[in-house]
C-alpha cells in the first residue's frame, strides 16, 4: 500500500513541477501580456517577403512606434526601390508616395481590427486574444500557431509566432487555407523604448525631407530641364500613354470582357475595360504624373498591401499605382477576397512584363 502513496505522490509532484516550468504555455502567456503592457516605444527592421502564386516580393520594412497610436512604417520593396510610408500620426493614416509627391489621407481605424504580420503589438495580440492557439516550446524557444485575422483577404486564415528563449520577437509567417505560406517576416533587430523624435510621425516633416533630398540630389541642369515640362497646376505635361493594356490573369468563371475604351487626357490616357457577366466588374488603368509639389488625396477605405505595393481597399473597390499607371477596380457583386484576387493578377503581369 506504501507502495502505491508513493507512486501517486510522485505523480502528482511531477505534474506539479511541469505545471510551475516557466517554460509552460500559461507562464510564457503572461509574460507576453507584461511585456506588450511595457512597450511604450520601439524601432525594428525587418525584412518581409510576399508571395503570390509563383512570385515572390521582397521587402525592407523599417518600422516606428509611439505610444498614443503613432506608427510609421516605411516599405521598400527590394525590386524596383518603390518605397510608401504608412503614417498614422495619432489620428490620421496616411499613405505616402514619396516617387509622385502624393499622399492619399484615410479615415481608418488602421491599424486595429485586423492582423498586421510587420507590427510588434498586433502578433501579441492575436496571440493574447486567441483562444484557439497551438503553443509549442522548440530547442531555440518558441512557436505559436494562432487564427490570422484579414477581413480584406479571409484566405490568409493562420499563422506561426516565434520568439527566441528570451522571448524577443523572430519572426512570423501567414498562411492560406491550403496551408500554403503567403508572407513571412523576420525581425532583424527591434529596439524596445527607443526615444523617437516627434518629426517622425508628422507628414509636413517626412515631406520636407523628400524634397529636401530630390533637390540635393538633382543637378541644376535636371531642375531647368524639368521645368520646361511643368503646368501651373504642379503636373508634368509631358503626355503619357499606356503601351500595354494590362488584362487580368485572374476572371471569375462566368466573367468576360465586354468593352475596351481608350480615352486621351491631358496629361496622358485612361483604358476602361468593362466585363459583364455572373461577376461583373469594370477595371480603369490610367497614367499618372508625379506631381510638382506634394499633395494629400482624400481616400476611401483601408490601406491594403498587395504584392509590390500598397492599395486602397473598400467594400466594393481596390486602386493602386504601380510603374506610372493607376488601377481601379470596382465591382457591385464581388467580394473583396475577389476582388484582391483579381488585383493580385493584374500585379503579377506588371512585375513580369
Amino acid at each position: 500500500m506504501r507502495k502505491v502513496y508513493l507512486s501517486i505522490f510522485m505523480i502528482l509532484t511531477l505534474s506539479f513541477l511541469f505545471g510551475c516550468s516557466k517554460d509552460n504555455e500559461s507562464n510564457i502567456v503572461k509574460k507576453l501580456s507584461k511585456n506588450l503592457d511595457d512597450i511604450k516605444s520601439y524601432y525594428l527592421d525587418a525584412d518581409l517577403v510576399i508571395q503570390n502564386n509563383d512570385d515572390e516580393y521582397s521587402y525592407k520594412v523599417d518600422v516606428y512606434y509611439k505610444e498614443g497610436d503613432y506608427y510609421r512604417v516605411n516599405l521598400l520593396n527590394k525590386e524596383n526601390d518603390h518605397e510608401q510610408i504608412i503614417l498614422k500620426d495619432g489620428q490620421n493614416v496616411y499613405v505616402v508616395t514619396p516617387s509622385l509627391k502624393k499622399s492619399f489621407k484615410f479615415q481608418s481605424s488602421w491599424p486595429n481590427d485586423s492582423s498586421q504580420i510587420y507590427l510588434i503589438a498586433s502578433l501579441y495580440q492575436d496571440i493574447l486574444n486567441s483562444k484557439d492557439r497551438v503553443f509549442e516550446k522548440k530547442d531555440d524557444g518558441y512557436r505559436f500557431d494562432v487564427p490570422a485575422n484579414y477581413p480584406n483577404n479571409s484566405n490568409l486564415v493562420k499563422q506561426s509566432i516565434f520568439f527566441d528563449k528570451d522571448l524577443n520577437l523572430k519572426s512570423a509567417d501567414v498562411y492560406n487555407d491550403s496551408n500554403t505560406l503567403q508572407m513571412s517576416i523576420k525581425f532583424n533587430s527591434i529596439e524596445i523604448g527607443k526615444d523617437i523624435d516627434d518629426d517622425i510621425f508628422n507628414l509636413d516633416s517626412i515631406i520636407s525631407k523628400f524634397d529636401n533630398d530630390e533637390n540635393n540630389n538633382s543637378s541644376s541642369e535636371e531642375k531647368e530641364n524639368n521645368s520646361e515640362g511643368e503646368e501651373e497646376d504642379g503636373t508634368s505635361s509631358e503626355a503619357a500613354s499606356i503601351d500595354d493594356i494590362i488584362y487580368p490573369l485572374y476572371i471569375p468563371s462566368g466573367t468576360v470582357l465586354t468593352d475596351e475604351e481608350k480615352v486621351a487626357k491631358t496629361d496622358g490616357e485612361r483604358v476602361i475595360l468593362t466585363f459583364d457577366g455572373e461577376k461583373p466588374f469594370i477595371l480603369v488603368e490610367e497614367t499618372v504624373n508625379a506631381n510638382k509639389e506634394f499633395s494629400i488625396v482624400p481616400a476611401y477605405g483601408d490601406p491594403y498591401l498587395l504584392p509590390n505595393t500598397i492599395a486602397t481597399i473598400s467594400d466594393k473597390s481596390i486602386n493602386w499605382i504601380s510603374d506610372g499607371v493607376e488601377y481601379y477596380l470596382v465591382s457591385d457583386v464581388m467580394s473583396q477576397i475577389e476582388l484582391v484576387e483579381i488585383a493580385n493578377s493584374v500585379t503579377k503581369i506588371i512585375e513580369n512584363k
